[in-house]
């Protein structure tokens, strides 16, 4: 009598699909398991300002089968005071670099650019818009997410990628403790000639940030540029944009001012304010995991936001490759196994993002003339950003299980 071994479930579903459930669902995908992607929209519309994503990133992307050839424009990041005086230029690892067979560490792109490269390999029928996540059910050897409009889909695991008002991360998590960074950040983009390639600056002075990095807009030269301000938690914004953000600009050295005065603000600028939330010690439990904003929120000082979610995404993927997802205990050491590598590291820079927004944007006086005559003329900003990121940063690099191409 022939006995067979029943074949593996694996069975995934996502909630949402921003950057993190858009690299869960492609890489569950190529590691052949059965993905429905749901999104509350109703289509998943490629919106938003520029971004930097990192070698790690594109690493990532490059294995999902994302084409990045031109994606965007690489560049050195430097850091400024208002007066263009150097403070550091981020040192990065060559080795790093030649492993992922990319050159650069940073590169500046558009988000929209990101997001249409990432759903141009997804495959039809793949993503489910329309449905809003109103709860999930979980039994012994399965969970079933429930939407708005009755319908319900059973799966083996639950991906939460809903954002940083995450659904699912309020019912497995109970209330998500958000809090205001006392942030705001505009974010912009345009076309500037003359504006020096292959670098980006972020200057500050006493209490704002301004800073600038090249980009890449439909294969051409362009630039993206943001101000960060301090901001308190429900302050209403009423002015004119343009004159509120020149007026943040007057005094700052070239060529800052010269691109917000190239600057399309009705169609090219974006602002929100800045939330967290406490870290959490593990993103899983049972059968629901996280990945991006729905667990670790990160403030535009780490310039990484979207880059973490899509590393989670593929990650998530990677930690579970080969695991047959009905078998609890299996699932959990997968889980386990993702956790360790993602949730310090993770941690770790969205603490630096929001202390770094704490230094530059709260810190008193006399005590930021202090800090400034200290970043100035000493070298503790490289030593600090070395410490608290690139080191970590470098060694994923060296250490993602991933061939350069």
């Amino acid at each position: 009598m022939d006995i067979t071994t029943p074949a593996p479930r694996r069975r995934v579903a996502i909630i949402g699909a921003g950057p993190g459930g858009l690299a869960a669902a492609l890489a569950f995908h190529h590691a052949g398991h059965e993905v429905r992607l749901f999104e509350r929209q109703d289509a998943v519309k490629p919106l938003g300002g520029a971004v930097l994503l990192s070698l790690p990133v594109l690493s990532v992307l490059r294995d999902m089968g994302v084409d990045i050839r031109e994606l965007g424009a690489s560049g050195v990041t430097e850091f400024r005071n208002h007066r263009g005086r150097l403070r550091t230029r981020l040192p990065f690892n060559p080795r790093a670099e030649a492993r992922a067979g990319i050159p650069g560490w940073h590169y500046g792109m558009l988000r929209s650019a990101a997001i249409e490269r990432m759903l141009a390999v997804m495959p039809p029928g793949l993503i489910h818009p329309g449905k809003h996540f109103a709860r999930y059910d979980e039994q012994a050897d399965s969970i079933t997410a429930h939407f708005d409009d009755g319908t319900r889909w059973e799966a083996d695991l639950l991906v939460g990628a809903d954002g940083i008002r995450s659904a699912v991360a309020r019912q497995a998590f109970g209330e998500l403790g958000l809090f205001h960074c006392g942030i705001q950040v505009w974010l912009a983009w345009c076309h500037c000639d003359d504006v020096p390639r292959g670098v980006g600056w972020i200057s500050h002075s006493r209490n704002v940030q301004a800073s600038f990095f090249p980009i890449l807009h439909e294969g051409k030269p362009a630039v993206e540029w943001w101000v960060v301000e301090p901001w308190k938690e429900g302050q209403r914004f009423a002015g004119d944009v343009r004159t509120h953000l020149t007026n943040h600009l007057r005094g700052w050295t070239d060529p800052l001012p010269r691109l917000a005065a190239a600057t399309d603000f009705e169609r090219n600028c974006f602002r929100w304010d800045i939330y967290n939330r406490p870290a959490l010690p593990s993103w899983s439990k049972g059968r629901v995991s996280f990945v991006g904003d729905a667990v670790h929120p990160v403030s535009p000082y780490a310039a990484y936001g979207m880059g973490m979610a899509i590393e989670d995404g593929w990650w998530l993927a990677k930690c579970l490759e080969g695991v047959d997802l009905a078998q609890r205990d299996a699932l959990a050491q997968g889980l386990a196994r993702y956790d360790r590598q993602r949730v310090g590291y993770t941690n770790k820079n969205a603490k630096l993002a929001r202390y770094l927004g704490y230094l530059f944007h709260r810190t008193p006086w006399p005590l930021s003339a202090l800090r400034d005559v200290v970043f100035d003329h000493t070298r503790l900003l490289e030593a600090m950003l070395v410490e608290t990121y690139l080191k970590d940063a470098e060694t994923q690099m060296e250490t993602l299980p991933i061939a350069a191409r």
